[in-house]
């Protein structure tokens, strides 16, 4: 079991800028490029509740003990849920020096140190959002900070905004819907956790059974129960997968529950009824029933700790007998050299589970007002549950209210209960699904999931629009297995948008073999990279399906990846055709390569030439290009150089009707340069070149072609530094032109009265 422990340090997968996934190890964590050295250095790590947070502060606390991060002379770990519970004032002297550590002599000496040494020092807050209302935070005043005293949150306030120990570096815990950004003037570093991937799932699981005599089975019956271990991601709930599942494999069982609810069910089950007396078995029921409340009273409040001691003896022996509460000290007041005790919930999962169960049993909670502690009411916008898998285990519970192990826990009317699953199903039915944002539908899916109730994930499949667009959304590996077991069971077609949603490999595997999603956006690395692993596997059947169902158009590219990325999607057709050739199939053309119609371009200024000169090398990889934008906001600025590199690659767009070269400070150099290449476009209707730089002698360029492009429709040259003589060049050539519609020349170096009198002359020229 050591070893668990010791991969839940050591597997830290994050999500970077951009969502682009990375193994960072966690010597790298405080190496941050660019910073200074006397700057205060915030470094957050977001992660949902048992992604492993606390575990990755722990670990580097002890890797600092045995001499590693040699840069801090002095680490300092809090949990925010225990040291903010006091309403007390604590001077920064007494934070590190007296809850933390109380040194037998030389407190003075060594606080001045730290004062005059802040860069050797780490703060870490574990738990960002264990800072009671952290939303309304306050601001700390600026007389003497490290001497005065101040509330924790005060306290806090002050470091970050660097009025206090400025230069010293402070690591946060937090989740990743927690409110943490708007107390932080700048962020350096930001580290998500994001969970296992199937084969750390694996690995885990085995060295959990390492040496037991069911170990070679283990892993086997949690892997057949694909839900439990899409859950297993979560490095907290993994554990208690195994918990179960060792269980099971003791009594003899084969199989493991099919749901989230079932599994927490039995564990809570398996806890409170260790013994089948009746004295023992009433007197559990009625603690658990006490911890619920107390689980739902916290939880409604963000809380997971208390400073009171438990209502009763007999509920604190039951909830530290079993695991469900742990005692922790608050800080210690210097001056009065007390000692208080608190409690908190063991697990964040449990507490949930316990909030759920509350719901259920509480007779003050009416069926009627049960749906407003579900995820997705109303379309007004929710306050965010930090209780957010109590609705999932909500709707579990009403679906095992026959349960055995459900009427072990309570001895609660069942009838009631039946009037509140009743109260579920009418609402699903009246819900417009179709209208719900992706958060609360992906909620709405693993709310029906955990019921298995047939009636209602058929009602779900039914009712989902055709569109599903996940664009942003992170998808976990549970959300991916929700979402295609209830796309399976719909006769419809569908179209996914899974973008810039840390979707991992085998989801998006096991999406796209869903033979009713016709097609499918994906990030172009993720998309590459199934289609390589694919190939390497000789799965051709899926790797067809994938390369046909792939929609790239249109597509806009705004970083150097976006530019690599296109790249890497161009250099897989030649790929994908030796593949084909060796395997006997027939070249074909990737569908998403052949069809993209719209390119958009929008690097900026300061990568705008560089990417543009890469983007042109593969732009003949695209033979159905009908529209090429440059202009952006921030202006690419590809110059001349972009211009003639653009123009040496115009005989191989053919298909080409659009060109938007706006905005960027092309002269009368590129325009020559364009302007000789131009006629071979024979599909260009619209060519923008407004506000660039181009003069007479561009514009005398541009007239000489005109005539040639036989299939031009509109031209805008306005903006520019034309004067008269180049815009009567122009309209000379208009006169030679009537396939052109609109000639755009307005530029303030035009006298007026020449444009309105060129615009007498031919009324296709706008002003």
């Amino acid at each position: 079991k050591n070893n668990v422990k010791a991969m839940e340090k050591e597997l830290l997968t994050c999500s970077l800028q951009g969502k682009e996934k990375a193994v960072l190890k966690i010597s790298q964590i405080f190496q941050i490029p660019g910073s200074k050295a006397l700057e205060t250095k915030v470094i957050v790590v977001l992660g949902k509740a048992g992604m492993g947070k606390s575990i990755l502060v722990q670990k580097i606390c002890q890797d600092w003990s045995n001499g590693e991060f040699s840069q801090f002379e002095f680490v300092f770990w809090f949990d925010c849920k225990q040291i903010s519970l006091p309403e007390k004032r604590y001077s920064l002297k007494d934070l590190l020096l007296e809850f933390f550590v109380k040194p037998q002599e030389g407190s003075k000496e060594i606080f001045e140190y730290i004062l005059q040494n802040p860069a050797k020092v780490l703060l870490v807050f574990d738990g960002f959002e264990g800072l009671h209302d952290h939303e309304n935070f306050p601001r700390c005043p600026a007389s003497q900070p490290e001497e005065d005293s101040y509330s924790i949150k005060e306290l806090l306030s002050g470091l970050i905004q660097k009025k206090i120990l400025s230069g010293c570096t402070l690591l946060l815990t937090a989740r990743p819907k927690d409110k943490v950004y708007q107390h932080l003037s700048k962020v350096d570093r930001t580290i998500e956790i994001v969970g296992f991937s199937p084969q750390q799932r694996e690995l885990y699981i085995t060295k959990y059974f390492e040496g037991l005599p069911y170990c070679g089975n283990a892993l086997k019956l949690i892997k057949e129960r694909e839900y439990l271990f899409s859950h297993c991601y979560s490095p907290v709930v993994c554990r208690f997968v195994c918990f179960l599942c060792e269980t099971v494999l003791e009594t003899g069982d084969k199989s493991l529950p099919s749901t989230l609810t079932t599994v927490f069910l039995q564990f809570v089950q398996q806890k409170v009824i260790p013994t089948p007396t009746a004295v023992t078995t009433m007197q559990n029921q009625e603690s658990l029933a006490t911890l619920a409340h107390i689980a739902w009273y916290l939880g409604e409040k963000h809380q997971s700790a208390m400073k009171s001691d438990l209502p009763s003896k007999e509920v604190k022996e039951f909830a530290l007998k079993y695991g469900f509460f742990q005692p922790f000290a608050f800080p210690r007041h210097s001056d009065s050299g007390e000692e208080e005790l608190g409690s908190a919930f063991s697990d964040f999962v449990i507490q949930n589970f316990l909030g759920a169960l509350h719901l259920m049993l509480a007779e003050e909670i009416k069926d009627k007002s049960l749906t407003k502690y579900l995820s997705f009411p109303s379309k007004k916008k929710k306050p965010y549950n930090w209780l957010d898998l109590v609705p999932r285990f909500l709707a579990g519970l009403l679906f095992l209210q026959d349960d055995p192990c459900f009427c072990s826990l309570s001895d609660k009317d069942v009838k009631k209960s039946t009037k509140k699953q009743k109260t579920l199903l009418k609402y699903i039915r009246r819900l417009q699904i179709n209208e719900l944002c992706p958060e609360r539908l992906l909620e709405l899916l693993h709310c029906i999931y955990e019921t298995q109730s047939n009636y209602l994930l058929q009602h779900v499949a039914l009712k989902l629009k055709p569109d599903l667009s996940f664009l942003g959304i992170v998808l976990t590996p549970p959300d991916v297995h929700v979402l295609h077991s209830i796309l399976k069971r719909s006769r419809k077609e569908f179209f996914l948008d899974l973008r810039n949603s840390s979707i991992d490999m085998q989801g998006l595997k096991d999406l796209i073999g869903v033979k009713n999603v016709a097609s499918f956006r994906a990030s172009l690395v993720d998309t590459v990279r199934l289609w390589r692993s694919l190939q390497q596997t000789k799965d051709h059947q899926l790797l067809r399906a994938a390369t046909e169902k792939f929609v790239l158009d249109p597509f806009k590219a705004k970083t150097m990846k976006d530019i690599s990325d296109l790249s890497d999607l161009a250099e897989m057709q030649k790929r994908i055709n030796c593949v084909q050739d060796a395997s006997g199939y027939s070249s074909y053309e990737i569908p998403a390569i052949k069809n993209l119609g719209k390119l958009e371009f929008a690097l900026g200024p300061v990568c705008g030439l560089q990417g543009f000169l890469k983007l042109v090398k593969i732009l003949p990889a695209f033979p159905s290009l009908r529209h090429l934008d440059l202009d952006a906001l921030s202006e690419n600025d590809i110059g001349d150089e972009g211009a003639k590199s653009l123009s040496e690659v115009f005989p191989t767009l053919t298909s080409l009707e659009t060109l938007n070269l706006s905005q960027n400070k092309i002269t009368d150099v590129g325009a020559e340069k364009l302007a000789t290449a131009l006629p071979v476009l024979s599909s260009l209707k619209t060519l923008s070149l407004y506000n660039n730089s181009i003069c007479d002698f561009g514009a005398e360029n541009l007239a000489k072609v005109l005539p040639a492009m036989a299939s031009l429709r509109v031209l805008d040259v306005q903006y520019n530094k034309i004067t008269g003589v180049g815009a009567q060049q122009l309209t000379d050539s208009l006169r030679k032109c009537p396939h052109i519609k609109n000639l755009v020349m307005w530029n303030p170096t035009i006298p007026y009265g020449v444009l309105e009198h060129l615009q007498q002359l031919d009324p296709r020229i706008s002003l």
